[in-house]
């Protein structure tokens, strides 16, 4: 039911039809709402709180994934090679558990939610999640102190973490029909309306297109499946050779927020899927029924790897690499040369 509905909802914020517009009214409340909390926060009613380490929020306007947690990941890599001390923040959605913990090497999906967990796993880098970013940004700084750069996994709408950098990650679905939810499927209006006491300005802000064509002043990524499957010891085995002669047909099961993106990828990466399963985002697989080794070859995404493997074993999965062009660094670097010129500065 639920996933049918969110189904739904993701075809009608594609236009303007009888589903959209009869959700125009909760839209305008839900509008009303989120602009009360914003300014709110303009008044200092509400207040956001520095750290000390220099943050940057990736996340998104549109409702569903649209690539943030590869931008964190590719954004830590790349600030990791130029030699600078990282650690991420998230809510770490999906998680059971509610207190704030680090992610560690032996955490589970059910501890600290999937996608930190993948962070962790491809980055090496601590990982805090929390309900409060702030909290958990204090609690990465406390067992971390020597980090300089914190990276949030989401939050452009958390105004109470104050943040020094933005990276605005959309999708092929752009804005969509270009309306709020739920009649549409944009968290606050775009272009919007920056809220200064949290740190948002203009000139911090980077807006980045994991799909179709950046505009002026704004950035392409381009995604790809790797080559490779891995198992749950981390062998690897070609794409290709899953379908080679008297391999099993190839399952494909997916619980992300676009699960015909990866199925679409797979059969683009030359794979013939004799079955695809689409489960809600950020499930647990509790209830899944895999086939067994002989009868298929199950895959999955690399952030469903980690609670696949409880159930099946035999699953393997497989990353997406995410490829930011050259511009998009060399707009990002020189806010991090500014932030250390000025700690030398401080020092002095």
């Amino acid at each position: 039911m639920r996933q049918a509905l969110s189904h739904a909802l993701m075809r009608a914020w594609t236009g303007t039809g009888p589903l959209a517009m009869a959700l125009l009214p909760v839209a305008a409340v839900y509008g009303a709402l989120t602009a009360l909390r914003r300014q709110l926060y303009r008044w200092n009613w509400l207040h956001s709180q520095g750290v000390p380490a220099y943050v940057i929020v990736v996340g998104n306007v549109v409702a569903g994934g649209a690539g943030k947690t590869p931008t964190v990941m590719a954004l830590v890599q790349h600030l990791q090679a130029q030699g600078w001390r990282v650690g991420v923040v998230s809510r770490g959605f999906g998680r059971k558990a509610q207190d704030g913990q680090e992610v560690q090497a032996t955490s589970t999906a059910e501890q600290v939610g999937d996608e930190p967990l993948l962070i962790q796993r491809a980055t090496g880098a601590p990982v805090v999640v929390g309900r409060k970013r702030w909290q958990a940004a204090m609690a990465l700084l406390a067992a971390h102190p020597d980090t300089e750069v914190i990276v949030c996994d989401d939050g452009l709408q958390h105004y109470g973490l104050a943040r020094d950098l933005e990276v605005c990650v959309f999708d092929d679905r752009a804005c969509g029909n270009g309306w709020l939810l739920p009649a549409g499927p944009l968290r606050e209006p775009w272009p919007r309306h920056a809220v200064a006491s949290a740190g948002q300005r203009p000139d911090r802000l980077l807006v980045l297109h994991t799909s179709g064509e950046a505009a002026v002043g704004e950035f392409n990524a381009a995604r790809a499946l790797s080559g490779l499957a891995k198992d749950r010891h981390g062998n690897e085995t070609p794409l290709r050779e899953l379908i080679a002669p008297g391999k099993p047909p190839v399952h494909a099961v997916a619980a992300i927020a676009r699960p015909e993106v990866f199925f679409a990828m797979l059969r683009n990466a030359g794979l013939p899927l004799a079955h695809t399963q689409a489960l809600p985002d950020h499930d647990d697989f509790a209830q899944f029924q895999p086939p067994s080794p002989q009868a298929a070859q199950l895959l999955c995404t690399e952030k469903d790897a980690a609670k696949l493997w409880r159930v099946a074993p035999h699953a393997l999965s497989v990353a997406l690499k995410q490829t930011m062009e050259p511009a998009f660094f060399a707009a990002l670097d020189p806010h991090l040369a500014a932030h250390r010129a000025r700690l030398s500065a401080r020092r002095l």
